[in-house]
């Protein structure tokens, strides 16, 4: 399986000592790129992957989600400078307290059972980002792999997403239907059930990314931080942010599959959603982000969203 994993390297380490952060060391990689601990409280996210389209705009949204620090149980990040170097955005954040939950599935499958450690925090979060609301700034912010701000054009977070799946299909979809049957089928019925959502009765900010690394706890399991935002950070349902967090915790492992529908059945009964608009997120979800870590369909998340695809709705009807 490919991932595009980001890797650390000396160059940095001394380019960061020769800032005068001596004590730099390697702390964290994935596909955006990799983070030095530079040893004063601080962060350095050296963007060599996937690099967000607007610095300045990611800030001002972390700067939105930090008014409401004093409702949120954990910390979010804070963009302290920015700089570019050789071409490579880096960005210096304050250090976030805590642990990772736990591994990626892509590095280390997670058991069978899912404890209620993971459970009891993913609702914790769930629950707590859902009541941020939505600002000008997050509407303006542009999902990896689009070419526009998800909700130009828009006034619906229902609306802005279907047209994004569109676009997402028009990139590279010979090469997903010959992996999904029916491919333009399920795209049509997938657009037309997005556009039929009703309005919902509030719109909050969307993490978009949250797997294991991105949920840091203390000794007790209780979370302490979310971490990487910007991925697929946008304005929207909180809806489509369970049922994205349901589909992702688990890509790669053994029970991926079962524990995505033990997620969502969770997600639905206890933050209320409705189980069908669930499956229909995470549908969408698969058709707007196929293709952004190749356009061959070479790496682990082309293939886990041609599955998703091909398996039909996640929550059979009750």
């Amino acid at each position: 399986m490919t991932t595009h994993r980001q890797q650390h390297s000396t160059t940095w380490v001394r380019h960061f000592a020769d800032r005068g952060h001596g004590a730099a060391r390697p702390l964290a990689a994935g596909v955006e790129g990799a983070v030095y601990r530079l040893g004063d409280g601080t962060v350095a996210k050296v963007w060599t992957g996937r690099r967000p389209t607007a610095p300045d705009l990611l800030r001002r949204v972390y700067d939105d989600i930090a008014q409401h620090a004093a409702s949120l149980p954990f910390a979010t990040p804070e963009i302290l400078a920015v700089e570019e170097h050789e071409g490579v955005l880096v960005t210096y954040e304050r250090e976030l307290a805590g642990a990772p939950l736990r591994a990626d599935s892509a590095v280390a499958a997670p058991p069978r059972e899912l404890p209620a450690r993971e459970t009891d925090a993913l609702l914790t979060v769930l629950r707590v980002l859902a009541a941020v609301p939505g600002t000008e700034a997050m509407r303006r912010l542009t999902v990896q792999g689009d070419d526009r701000p998800l909700w130009e054009g828009h006034a619906r977070f229902p609306d802005a997403l279907a047209a994004l799946v569109r676009r997402a299909v028009r990139r590279h979809g010979d090469l997903l239907a010959a992996r999904v049957p029916d491919l333009a089928d399920v795209v049509r019925r997938t657009v037309e059930s997005l556009v039929a959502l009703p309005d919902g009765p509030f719109v909050s900010v969307v993490h978009g990314d949250l797997v294991p690394p991105n949920i840091h706890v203390d000794d007790t399991g209780a979370p302490t931080a979310v971490l990487d935002f910007g991925f697929f950070t946008t304005a929207g349902d909180p809806a489509f942010e369970a049922a994205v967090t349901a589909a992702v915790w688990d890509m790669y492992g053994p029970y991926a599959e079962p524990h995505t529908t033990t997620l969502t059945r969770l997600f639905a009964e206890e933050l209320h959603h409705s189980p069908h608009t669930l499956a229909l997120y995470q549908r969408a979800y698969a058709l707007a982000t196929y293709d952004l870590f190749s356009s061959d369909g070479s790496d682990g998340h082309f293939r886990w969203c041609a599955r998703l695809l091909g398996r039909g709705p996640l929550t059979p009807p009750r």
